[in-house]
């Protein structure tokens, strides 16, 4: 009987020898697949077998670390409501539709319950903090009364006459800088960052509705290296609403 060699495909060459380069697997699979690279005889089912083998183990070698996908997070919506309306006492129960503010919360971060006392007296309306790191966390405080922003360093010191972690954080500062901004809508807001050897903060801080609002995030210096990324996406997903 006289062999027939069939013309090849020039059009697949190329592109199969690449595909071949990434096959080179130990063990019979390779051999078979070598086979079919070099044009060899080899039974349909062992091509299959062998390709499928192939294509697997590039996928699972490929895959993406979880520790690498995007992180998720939920939106947290603030009433920044009064210590008598405390609970939603007095008020809407519905926190989205009564809402002032929003900022996102990393996924597996937990909420502290803030106290009745707590919000009365340095008007602390909401936290959350990482429970496989406490000291790393966000919160927001909220004064009534004031229609505008004071200049940056006078609000900077009032915030911290209320605050004596923001005090010490502040005194002994490698660097504090401010700056201010404003979203699409024209509405001021001042950026602060404090570095120092024991920590970092992020503070955002802006007045609506006759109130002064002030979000911070905090974490020690050696988490916020780790985790600045979310940190820095947890500060600038602040804003007032409503």
């Amino acid at each position: 009987m006289q062999n027939i060699q069939r013309p090849i495909d020039t059009r697949w060459n190329s592109q199969f020898k690449s595909i071949c380069s990434l096959l080179r697997l130990f063990g019979p699979t390779r051999v078979v697949l070598n086979d079919i690279c070099l044009g060899r005889s080899t039974s349909p089912r062992k091509a299959l077998t062998a390709t499928a083998l192939a294509a697997a183990t590039i996928i699972s070698s490929t895959a993406v670390p979880p520790a690498l996908c995007a992180e998720s997070y939920a939106t947290y919506y603030g009433t920044a409501a009064s210590a008598a309306n405390y609970g939603g006492y007095g008020g809407n129960s519905d926190k989205k539709a009564s809402a002032e503010y929003i900022y996102d919360i990393p996924q597996g971060w937990k909420e502290r319950l803030v106290s009745k006392v707590e919000k009365g007296t340095n008007g602390t309306d909401s936290e959350f903090y990482n429970p496989k790191k406490r000291t790393e966390k966000e919160y927001l405080t909220f004064l009534g009364g004031l229609r505008q922003l004071a200049p940056k360093e006078a609000v900077l010191n009032n915030l911290a006459l209320s605050d004596v972690n923001l005090q010490d954080l502040i005194s002994g500062a490698d660097s504090v800088s401010a700056e201010e901004t404003k979203d699409d809508k024209g509405q001021v807001y001042y950026v602060y960052e404090i570095d120092s050897p024991s920590a970092h903060s992020l503070i955002s801080v802006t007045c609506a509705k006759n109130k002064l609002y002030a979000h911070f995030v905090m974490a020690p210096a050696a988490e916020w290296k780790k985790d600045q990324e979310t940190l820095k996406h947890i500060h600038e997903s602040f804003k007032t609403v409503g």
